[in-house]
Formats: structure tokens, C-alpha cells, sequence
């Protein structure tokens, strides 16, 4: 009888398991991936922030002029790398991916989880979470 009640618990505790590493219903899943581009001015920021943002699946766009590195946060369900690249020479941005940054090479909830994973999987250039 004992047994019965273990392998019971035991089956029970891995479906809770299963459950709780999937994503819950109407939770978002992001990646976010720096791409080098060949922007040199304010101007090329401003036509870049007018136009990125609208693309389809675009959650976020942060842009640093001076190292030329765009930082884009989006839904992989909706777009990827080869679109959002398109979408720069849209407004005449040449673009790639940063070196080291791979689609959704690491998955973390939280922010802190995705600090510790910084140096781990992708040298800090790509996350992909969920909110």
C-alpha cells in the first residue's frame, strides 16, 4: 500500500513539475538580440526609432549611437533576426547580429536569473524571456 501511495506522490509532484516549466496561458515569450549596424548619428537613431518599434512582434528598441548597437526585444512568434535586419534597410541601416547573440539562447523569468546567466551561454548579448 505504501508503495502505491509513493509512486502516486511520485506522478503527481512530475506532472506539477511539467506544468510549472510551461508557459502560462496568455504569457509572452521575448528574445532580445543586439545587432552591430552602420548608424553614425542622432538622425539615423530617429529614423530607426521611427520605424522598428511598429514592425510586427517588436516589444522594444534601445539604441546606443556611439558603439553603433541596437538592442531589439521581440516576439519570436511573430518575427526573427532575418526580418528585423530587413526592417533596418527599410530606413538604409545596414545591420547583423552581434557576434555571440543567438536567438534565444538562454530562457530566464526573471531579471536576475538572466544577470547570472550573462557570461554563461551567450556572453550577454541575447536573452529570451517571458512576461
Amino acid at each position: 500500500m505504501k508503495k502505491i501511495i509513493l509512486v502516486l506522490f511520485v506522478a503527481l509532484f512530475s506532472v506539477a513539475v511539467a506544468d510549472a516549466q510551461q508557459p502560462k496561458k496568455g504569457e509572452k515569450h521575448y528574445v532580445t538580440v543586439e545587432f552591430i549596424t552602420s548608424l553614425d548619428c542622432q538622425g539615423c537613431a530617429k529614423k530607426i526609432n521611427d520605424t522598428l518599434p511598429y514592425e510586427k512582434g517588436v516589444r522594444d528598441v534601445k539604441i546606443d549611437v556611439p558603439t553603433k548597437v541596437v538592442t531589439v526585444t521581440y516576439d519570436p512568434a511573430k518575427t526573427n533576426n532575418e526580418a528585423i535586419i530587413k526592417a533596418f534597410a527599410k530606413v538604409k541601416i545596414e545591420a547583423s547580429v552581434k557576434e555571440g547573440c543567438a536567438e534565444g539562447c538562454c530562457d530566464h523569468k526573471h531579471e536576475a536569473a538572466k544577470q547570472e546567466c550573462k557570461d554563461e551561454c551567450c556572453d550577454g548579448h541575447a536573452h529570451s524571456h517571458k512576461h
